[in-house]
C-alpha cells in the first residue's frame, strides 16, 4: 500500500499548484510529450484516442446540419494574409514564414497555415458564380501553426489540431443563423460528450475574432476558477468576401458578394476536460471520450479459471458496445487500481476466485468512487447504465461548481475579491474599451461574454461608476 500510495502522490497537490498538477496529469497519464521544438507537443496514443472520439462526435454533429468535409493546403502566400487588414494584425505575430527552399529564396513568402480563413476565401472566389451555388457549407479538420510566446500541452502550443467550419450565404440573416446555429452544435456536444456546462455569449469589440464583424464564444471555468475559451463561432460579413473579391449573380441579376461564417473547436477541449473533471487522483474521462471506458483487472490472476473470465467479461462488454479492456500486466492489483483511477477510466471491474464462486464482479466509479456488485450475466446490460449515469453525474457536477462560482458584483472592490476567491464575476459594464482595460490591468481578468440573457443586475459600471446597460462575465483565463 505504501507503494500504491507513493503512486497517487507523484501528482502535485492541485489546490497548492494547479499549473504543475496539470502539467503532471498529462505527463505521467501518457497523453502527450514534449517535442523537440519549443512549444510543440507529440500526442500520445491515449490522447490522441480521446481527440478521436472527440472528432467522431462531432463531426457526425457537423455533418448532419448539412456540411461537407474538405481539405486546403497548410502553406498559404503571404499576401493573402495582408488583403484583410484587421486579420493580418492579428495574426501577424503569431505567423511562420518559410522564406526558403533549401538554399532558394522564395519569390513570395508563405505562412503557415495560423487559420484557414485567407486561402478558403480565394478558392471561394474561383467556385461561386451564382445564387446556385449558396449556401456553399464547408468544414476542414486540419492542423494549426501559431507561434505562442507561452506554452502549454493542449492549452496553448505552437502547433494544434482542431475544426474549422467556413460557409457562404446570401444573406445576413442567413449568415448570423448559421453562426448560432454552431455555437448550438458546441454547446450541446460540451453538454453530452464532455459533460462541461458553459456559458455562452458574444465576445467584446476587444476580444473578437480578426477580422470578424461578430464572434460568439462559449466559455467554461476550470477547477482553478479560470476561464477556458472552448469554441468560438464568427460572423463575418462580407469583410473577407469584399477583400478576396467573392461575387456571385443573385436572382436580379446583381453581382454581390456572400456573407460568410467562420467556426472552430481544436484539442484545447483536451486541456478543459481535464481542468474541468480532473482531480487529486489525476484524470476524470467523460465516459464518451474514455479511450478504456471500463478496465476489467483480473484479482489474483494467476489462479485458475481467473484470466479466462476476465476475458469473457471484456468480451461481453464490447458486444455490448462498450470499450473494454483487460489489464494483465505483472504488477500488483492495488498498482493496477491506482494506475487506471489516474488515467481516468470511469469504471473498473475486479474479477476474482471468489467473486467467479458467487457470480458476480465488484466495480468502481471513478467519478463517486462508489463501489459496488453486479451479476456476472447482468454485467452487459449494467455497465452501459453505470457509464450514461456517470456522464450524467459529471454534468451535474460540472454545472454545479460554474453556477456556484459566478459571483455578481457592483464595483472593483467586489470584483477583485471575487476573482480572488477563484470566481466568474458578472456585472454591469458601461462598454468602454477603457473600463475593460483598466479592469484587465488591475486584475488580469478579460471580458469573456456578454450573455445573451442582458437582464440587468444594476444600472452602473463596475469600474467608472457610470450608466451602464450591458451585462458581462469578467475571468482571468487560460
Amino acid at each position: 500500500m505504501d507503494k500504491d500510495s507513493k503512486f497517487v502522490k507523484e501528482i502535485a497537490d492541485m489546490n497548492a499548484d494547479f499549473p504543475q498538477w496539470y502539467t503532471d496529469v498529462v505527463l505521467k497519464t501518457e497523453l502527450v510529450d514534449y517535442g523537440p521544438v519549443k512549444g510543440t507537443m507529440v500526442i500520445r496514443p491515449y490522447g490522441y484516442e480521446i481527440w478521436e472520439h472527440i472528432q467522431s462526435e462531432l463531426d457526425r454533429r457537423i455533418k448532419e446540419t448539412g456540411h461537407k468535409n474538405a481539405y486546403f493546403p497548410l502553406f498559404i502566400p503571404l499576401s493573402y494574409l495582408m488583403k484583410e487588414a484587421e486579420h493580418v494584425e492579428g495574426f501577424a505575430p503569431e505567423a511562420a514564414l518559410v522564406t526558403h527552399v533549401g538554399n532558394t529564396e522564395l519569390e513570395e513568402k508563405l505562412v503557415v497555415r495560423p487559420t484557414s480563413e485567407t486561402i478558403i476565401c480565394d478558392m471561394y472566389s474561383k467556385w461561386v458564380q451564382s445564387y446556385r451555388d449558396l449556401p456553399l457549407l464547408i468544414n476542414q479538420w486540419a492542423n494549426v501553426v501559431r507561434w505562442e510566446k507561452t506554452t502549454r500541452p493542449f492549452l496553448r502550443t505552437s502547433e494544434f489540431l482542431w475544426q474549422e467550419g467556413h460557409t457562404l450565404h446570401t444573406t445576413e440573416e442567413e449568415a448570423r443563423e448559421e453562426t448560432l446555429k454552431m455555437l448550438g452544435v458546441y454547446k450541446e456536444f460540451m453538454k453530452n460528450i464532455l459533460a462541461i456546462d458553459v456559458i455562452t455569449g458574444v465576445k467584446t469589440e476587444k476580444e473578437k475574432f480578426a477580422g470578424a464583424v461578430a464572434t460568439y464564444t462559449m466559455e467554461a471555468i476550470m477547477l482553478d476558477g479560470k476561464s477556458l475559451q472552448a469554441g468560438t463561432s464568427h460572423y463575418l460579413g462580407r469583410n473577407f468576401a469584399s477583400a478576396f473579391e467573392i461575387k456571385y449573380l443573385d436572382r436580379d441579376g446583381k453581382l454581390k458578394n456572400p456573407y460568410q461564417t467562420s467556426w472552430g473547436v481544436s484539442t484545447r477541449l483536451i486541456g478543459a476536460l481535464i481542468m474541468a473533471h480532473g482531480d487529486q487522483r489525476g484524470l476524470k474521462l467523460p465516459p464518451r471520450v474514455a479511450p478504456v471506458q471500463a478496465v476489467v483487472i483480473p484479482v489474483a490472476q494467476h489462479k485458475e479459471g481467473v484470466l479466462e473470465k476476465a476475458r469473457e467479461l471484456v468480451a461481453a462488454l464490447k458486444n455490448a458496445g462498450v470499450r473494454a479492456e483487460t489489464d494483465e500486466r505483472d504488477q500488483s492489483v492495488g498498482w493496477k487500481f491506482n494506475e487506471w483511477e489516474m488515467k481516468g477510466a470511469p469504471l473498473r471491474i475486479e474479477i476474482g476466485p471468489r467473486d467467479i464462486e458467487n457470480s458476480v464482479a465488484v466495480y468502481s466509479r471513478r467519478d463517486t468512487h462508489e463501489k459496488g456488485t453486479v451479476a456476472l450475466g447482468d454485467i452487459a446490460a449494467k455497465v452501459p447504465e453505470l457509464l450514461d449515469d456517470i456522464h450524467e453525474n459529471m454534468f451535474r457536477q460540472s454545472s454545479d461548481f460554474l453556477h456556484g462560482h459566478i459571483v455578481e458584483c457592483r464595483d472593483m472592490d467586489e470584483l477583485t475579491a471575487a476573482l480572488d476567491g477563484r470566481n466568474f464575476v458578472k456585472a454591469m459594464w458601461c462598454g468602454c474599451r477603457e473600463c475593460e482595460d483598466a479592469i484587465k490591468a488591475e486584475t488580469a481578468a478579460s471580458a469573456r461574454a456578454l450573455p445573451f440573457d442582458q437582464t440587468p443586475i444594476g444600472d452602473k459600471c463596475v469600474c467608472c461608476g457610470k450608466p451602464a446597460d450591458k451585462v458581462v462575465y469578467f475571468a482571468k483565463s487560460y
